[in-house]
């Protein structure tokens, strides 16, 4: 029981409930004893300490630990993997009931702690026994009402306890919260085929339109053939001057080449099945219209005396045949190289900052890799256009003037000066050259809408393993001072392995050959100075440069003349220095220099503190900028293990396929872009001329050799910019 002559805290709060108990003659309790009693549940009652009640100690001097320690993260499974044991932790002993930790010390300048700091401790009473099971009383009714009370207010000061800005944890801050929810939903992915079965099925394909495209382009040539000898002048037997034997021998060259290009029609039904209309709808109606206009020689020989156009209908057919053959050989490419393993070793994921290198699985590479082009989408706007075009001309050129014999023909020549030969290689040509050559260094990409992606930022997010890889950091020499070589190893490697930069791999050798184990860690943090810090039974680690170890106060030797050293300090006493070695790898530099010249800025992501902007400037180029964000940012960018599609796959370590994929993303990217924009615009000025003439009826100014030429031009600028795009 507690002493009358105290007075509790919440005496003023509580006296209707003390007005209500007044009268209980139950047990004759008074409330100062109902609070003593019952008045312990969460969170405690504040009161002040009885004669009984432990006193606290107070230390003489400030401790650098900053708050009770807690259980760190959970390190054996990784510490089986790597193959080094664990330190355990010894049991710290239960404290008393009548005792409570109690935090010591300030907390480091410039650092904030990765948990939030206790609540200043109180001491509590000792618990008693629970009184023997009676009726429920007014007392019991007190007693559980000042509980929720306590137990409310608890609750309340953990929903304000808020993580540290640079928390291994992640936290959002509410705005960021309200960011994301305004952020695009994320793409379904489709049902997945194994790419295996995907991969057999583009191989077989891709024989089968290997073997009959240089048939159709055999008809082709042998048709464009007898219509330049026909223009020439030249007189062959049973040919020259003979329409109905043309329009019947040109008919049937058609009539073959159709049957070798059976994919355009295929892929014209499914198309429209999904409502797209692309050029292989044109191809194909141009190849319908101008069977049926060599036809019409035997029931319409009245009709105007031109050649059909069957040479430029059997060349849009070859040319369709060709650019899905294309495809087929991209997509076989890509699907091969991923069906290699279903754990890739990296995926190429697109952020908000850029391309990101981060580990994954392959689900949704196969919808990505299947979608329509961007060409396509584009041309599903455009192609009905033209095609109406098409008709509305033939038909006020023919039926409109009363005309009706001569309206296949003017169809089919504004159809084919409308129907471009390089819309189904503005984008198959360079995917395909791309896919190829990512292919030889194992790396894939998920089609256009993979890197389309990829390459909408404009920037790429690089690691510590980016810069520089495995092999290329060595440590020249080790200095200690007043500490054995094992602990002081031990110390680094566990800092350096809950940082996650690229030197864990460099410490963990080392941790091995002097046979140490990793140490379980507690309150671990990064600074923006520079520099990690944690605890350890007690006593404050700190790891970083020699910049960092000034600013927070480590008196460092004057002889020590390291750039590129990282320096241990226990309890604010240097202790050891790894002098560490960075060696510029050639590929890395060509990277670099790859990136520069096709401006995609590199987004320096590193969590060692020696890799930053000066370093890079002495061991590369010193033109090469960089973005380098705050220490918030870095974290969350350099995260392995993030969310994010598989927009391409890296099957090899190293800055250079990783550069390859995205600067080629981008460079095919725009040759598709600007391919597709010279090809709608050859179309649409072939289809107005056209229009034009037939409605003039000045069918010798559009002659089929002359709309062949007129198409060829257009095509040149596309293969020039699908050669560009695979030089990088």
């Amino acid at each position: 029981m507690a002493r009358k002559d105290r007075k509790s805290a919440y005496q003023d709060e509580l006296s209707e409930a003390k007005w209500m108990v007044d009268g209980v003659s139950a047990g004759g309790f008074e409330l100062e004893e109902i609070l003593a009693e019952y008045g312990g549940g969460a969170g405690g009652i504040l009161t002040e300490p009885t004669e009984e009640a432990p006193q606290i100690p107070v230390p003489e001097s400030p401790q650098p630990v900053t708050e009770r320690r807690r259980k760190g993260r959970k390190t054996e499974e990784a510490s089986d993997e790597a193959g080094i044991p664990v330190e355990e932790d010894e049991p710290a002993e239960e404290p008393a009931d009548d005792e409570e930790d109690v935090p010591v010390g300030d907390e480091f300048p410039g650092a904030e702690m990765t948990s939030d700091p206790e609540d200043t401790p109180v001491a509590e009473l000792p618990a008693e026994k629970t009184p023997p099971a009676r009726e429920l009383t007014m007392e019991d009714v007190v007693s559980r009402t000042i509980d929720e009370v306590m137990e409310e207010q608890a609750a309340e000061a953990k929903k304000r306890r808020r993580r540290g800005l640079f928390s291994r944890k992640k936290f959002r801050e509410p705005e960021e919260i309200d960011e994301l929810s305004e952020e695009e939903p994320e793409e379904e992915i489709g049902p997945e085929v194994p790419l295996d079965e995907v991969a057999s099925a583009a191989r077989k394909r891709l024989k089968s339109q290997r073997i009959r495209l240089p048939f159709a382009a055999i008809f082709t040539v042998l048709a464009i053939a007898l219509m330049v000898v026909e223009e020439q002048g030249i007189v062959l037997p049973y040919w020259t001057g003979d329409l109905q034997v043309q329009a019947a021998v040109l008919g049937g060259l058609l009539a073959l080449t159709s049957i070798l290009c059976w994919d355009v029609y295929r892929r014209t039904v499914t198309a429209l099945i999904r409502g797209r209309v692309t050029c292989d709808l044109l191809a194909s109606t141009v190849s319908v219209v101008t069977l049926l206009d060599c036809a019409a020689w035997v029931f319409f020989p009245e009709r105007v005396p031109v050649m059909p156009y069957a040479a430029p209908a059997c060349t849009a057919l070859t040319a369709a045949l060709w650019g899905d053959l294309y495809r087929s050989r991209a997509v076989f490419d890509s699907s091969r190289t991923a069906s290699v393993t279903n754990d890739p070793l990296y995926l190429v994921t697109d952020t908000p900052s850029g391309a990101c290198k981060r580990r994954g699985r392959l689900e949704g590479f196969y919808t990505d890799l299947m979608k329509d082009e961007g060409p396509v989408l584009w041309q599903t706007v455009l192609m009905p256009l033209i095609f109406v075009g098409s008709l509305v001309f033939a038909g006020l050129a023919s039926l409109g003037k009363g005309l009706d014999q001569n309206f296949l023909l003017c169809w089919s020549g504004v159809l084919t000066a409308g129907c471009s030969l390089s819309l189904p290689l503005v984008w198959t040509l360079p995917w395909s050259g791309l896919a190829h050559q990512l292919q030889k260094s194992n790396c894939a990409v998920a089609g256009w809408s993979g890197a389309a992606k990829i390459s909408r930022r404009k920037a790429v997010i690089l690691g510590d393993d980016d810069i520089f890889p495995p092999g290329s950091v060595k440590i020249n020499g080790i200095k200690l001072y007043g500490e054995e070589m094992r602990r002081a190893v031990a110390y680094a490697a566990s800092l350096v392995r809950e940082s996650g930069s690229g030197l864990t791999r460099l410490f963990d050798g080392l941790l091995r050959g002097e046979s140490g184990r990793y140490m379980k860690l507690d309150n671990f943090c990064f600074y923006e100075e520079g520099g990690y810090s944690a605890d350890y039974r007690g006593e404050s680690l700190l790891m970083g440069t020699a910049s960092f170890m000034r600013k927070m106060g480590i008196r460092l030797p004057g002889s020590l003349n390291l750039r590129t050293g990282i320096f241990l300090a226990v309890d604010r006493q240097l202790i050891a220095v790894f002098a560490v070695k960075y060696e510029p790898a050639e590929s890395v530099d060509w990277a670099m220099r790859m990136l520069r010249r096709n401006r995609i800025a590199p987004v320096l992501a590193s969590r060692d503190p020696n890799i930053a902007p000066p370093l890079l400037r002495r061991k590369f180029a010193r033109n090469a900028k960089m973005q380098y964000p705050s220490m918030s940012d870095r974290l969350s960018m350099s995260e392995q293990d993030g969310p994010g599609r598989p927009r391409a796959l890296l099957l090899r370590e190293g800055l250079l396929p990783y550069a390859e994929v995205v600067v080629g993303s981008r460079r095919v990217c725009r040759s598709a872009r600007e391919g597709t924009a010279f090809a709608l615009l050859g179309s649409i000025a072939g289809t107005l001329l056209t229009g034009y003439l037939v409605n003039l009826g000045s069918f010798a100014l559009m002659e089929p050799l002359t709309i062949l030429v007129f198409q060829a031009l257009w095509v040149a600028p596309v293969l020039l910019l699908a050669a560009w795009s695979g030089r990088f």
